[in-house]
């Protein structure tokens, strides 16, 4: 066996090693969405909140009820986008969506999702809403750092990126919302650029 079949084969074992423990075909499109419909979101709730005749949220509020449904639907529309997409790239991939890897994966990544989701309702019912933005971004970090070692290396990025911005706007909750519109809108969309031209495009 030539020095190079030898390389070969190693190239090879170690593909096979990467897709037996990550999950590899995570679509960079559907991050790419998933951070418009954040930006279409974040404009209809900003255009909501401006335009009232208080310009500002109450938590019994009509507004604040609409601004909830609107975020519902981004998250169904951006989760919808992603299962598609990230089923239709595994199919072309040739890779099982559903196994012990994706297991872990979703596991790892829904638990402090959840957590914080539960937490962030039960602050709201308290009337505490200031810092909501920035807990959303820092729960959504961790939970794309505690899943990344499943996954694409760059979703760590991603995770660190969100933590940051996330303090950030716990320092500064005046100015939180503009956070969150660059964590769950502007980063998705350059996460997934990025994610598409090294992972899907040469496909």
């Amino acid at each position: 066996m030539s020095s190079e079949d030898y390389l070969k084969d190693i190239s090879e074992i170690k593909n096979l090693m990467n897709k037996s423990s990550r999950f590899i075909s995570l679509s960079g499109l559907a991050g790419i969405f998933a951070g418009f419909y954040a930006l279409i979101g974040a404009g209809y709730a900003y255009w909501l909140v401006t335009s009232s005749t208080r310009g500002y949220l109450i938590l019994d509020g009509k507004i604040f009820k609409i601004i909830l449904i609107d975020l519902l639907l981004v998250l169904f529309f951006s989760v919808g986008t992603a299962i598609y997409l990230t089923t239709k790239r595994a199919k072309q991939n040739g890779e099982r969506i559903w196994d012990a890897t994706t297991k872990r994966l979703l596991v790892s990544f829904l638990v402090p999702l959840i957590s914080g989701g539960l937490y962030i309702i039960i602050i709201l019912s308290q009337g505490k809403y200031g810092h909501t933005g920035a807990l959303m971004l820092l729960f959504y970090g961790l939970a794309l750092l505690n899943a990344s070692k499943y996954t694409v290396s760059n979703v760590k990025y991603l995770g660190y990126t969100e933590i940051i911005l996330g303090l950030i706007g716990a320092v500064f909750p005046g100015y939180d919302f503009w956070f969150w519109v660059i964590g769950f809108g502007i980063m998705h969309i350059i996460y997934g650029g990025i994610v598409y031209v090294k992972h899907e495009r040469k496909q």
